[in-house]
């Protein structure tokens, strides 16, 4: 029987197509027969498997090199470990290549680029004032090329850096670049290499709104550590994270600003709350603990008669069924007819929040915006919000609670004097 397969994302059919059903792309079905002759996959023979006792193996100690930009070196666990595989994925124009340039300016790397010309990274990094010896540059873009290139100079750089992944290829592997079976292919060549050669790799890949099939999300099981880096285009700050580290902790948090001159690091836990003394309805402080740190943002909420037969629920920097879920328990236990009005939520600074720490700040928000009153001058909330209208105590309360208490908040709204939603008439109401 003849099979049709998709280069790009291996879908299976027994018709030909022009457009592949799965993935969408045009004239990527091949003949089964094909798709063998060019698949890197050979038939091998039986193989016996060799088992080991751990006991038996030798490790050894990774050294970490830290990068000066101390924001970067926190998210990471404390530097660049060699041998490590990074996946760093965002929005296109985020600011990933101009990041990559200010942690490596102190550090001799191999950077690889098809996404820009050597002119136009020699640009960027005068701009940035960054050390253009430390910088080995190619715009060859075929990854065996990239690795026996590497090989030969490996004693003289420390990092591999590939700009983007969905503009490298293996000549091994039929199909478009920045297809899946491509991304997948050239990722294992070069994570295997990396490991073989304790040489840093850092992989940047793009996250596109649209969800693009051959984003760097297939790639994440390949890597030791997966940063996003994330933020509004149109706000200046940005937020690094990391959803997966081999060598490191997953819940640090760096946070920078795009300027001029690149990016600046922030380490003021209030960088994104307006620091005048207007409180107006619907304004509500909320603290949490990122890491090991405790940052505070301004959550704003705007309650307003609906015209619609569905009123309109828009959230942004929040997650939207969190959100709508907290609106559900606010209806019930608040007794808020929420079915008459539009909600609008929006967290300042352009930036996300994805801790529950946030729940408590959205309800009082939401209450003080429907009716019309101002929320306790220098006072700030914290806790998590369950179905039942409990307020839960979170992750470093206190240490949340003491910090704000430093920094000049006179009042804090938590599990330590709220149990229940409910209570937040009392406290607040003036």
């Amino acid at each position: 029987m003849t099979i049709f397969i998709c280069t790009n994302c291996g879908y299976g059919s027994a018709s030909w197509y022009g457009k592949c059903p799965n993935c969408n792309q045009w004239h990527t079905l091949i003949e089964n027969s094909s798709f063998e002759k060019n698949s890197t996959v050979k038939k091998e023979s039986l193989k016996k498997v060799k088992i080991v006792s751990l006991d038996k193996i030798t490790t050894k100690t990774l050294s970490r090199t830290k990068t000066g930009v101390y924001e970067f070196d926190r998210v990471v666990g404390g530097g660049l470990t060699e041998g490590e595989t990074i996946l760093l994925s965002g929005e296109p124009g985020i600011g990933k290549s101009t990041l990559v340039l200010q942690i490596l300016q102190n550090l001799p790397c191999l950077y690889i680029s098809g996404e820009e010309a050597a002119e136009q990274v020699k640009n960027r990094a005068l701009r940035l004032g960054v050390n253009l010896k430390n910088f080995l540059f190619s715009s060859d873009l075929q990854v065996e090329g990239i690795i026996e290139v590497a090989k030969e100079i490996k004693e003289k750089i420390k990092v591999l850096v590939i700009d983007s992944i969905q503009t490298v290829y293996s000549k091994d592997v039929e199909g478009i670049t920045g297809g899946i079976s491509q991304i997948k292919e050239t990722t294992k060549k070069l994570v295997e290499f990396a490991k073989k050669n304790l040489l840093t790799t850092i992989i940047i890949g793009h996250i596109t709104k649209e969800g693009d099939i051959a984003g760097p999300k297939t790639l994440e099981h390949y890597v030791d550590c997966v940063l996003n880096f994330e933020g509004e285009k149109l706000s200046d700050y940005r937020l690094l994270r990391t959803t997966k580290n081999r060598f490191g902790t997953t819940d640090e948090i760096g946070v920078f600003q795009m300027t001029e001159q690149g990016l600046k690091e922030i380490n003021n836990p209030l960088v994104f709350i307006n620091q005048n003394k207007d409180n107006p309805p619907g304004k509500a402080i909320v603290g949490i603990n990122e890491g090991k740190r405790p940052l505070f943002f301004e959550i704003q909420t705007l309650v307003v008669p609906t015209v619609l037969a569905v009123p309109r629920r828009v959230v942004k920097g929040m997650d939207y069924n969190k959100v709508l879920l907290l609106l559900a328990v606010a209806k019930k236990y608040l007794f808020l007819s929420l079915d008459k009005f539009d909600v609008y939520v929006n967290v300042v600074g352009g930036v996300s929040i994805k801790s529950p720490t946030a729940d408590l700040g959205l309800i009082a928000s939401l209450y003080s915006s429907i009716k019309n009153f101002s929320l306790p001058v220098d006072s700030f909330f914290i806790g998590e919000v369950g179905l039942l209208g409990e307020v839960r105590p979170v992750f470093f309360e206190q240490k949340i609670i003491s910090e704000g208490k430093r920094l000049g908040f006179k009042k804090s709204f938590s599990s330590v004097n709220l149990s229940n939603i409910n209570q937040i008439k009392n406290y607040l109401v003036k």
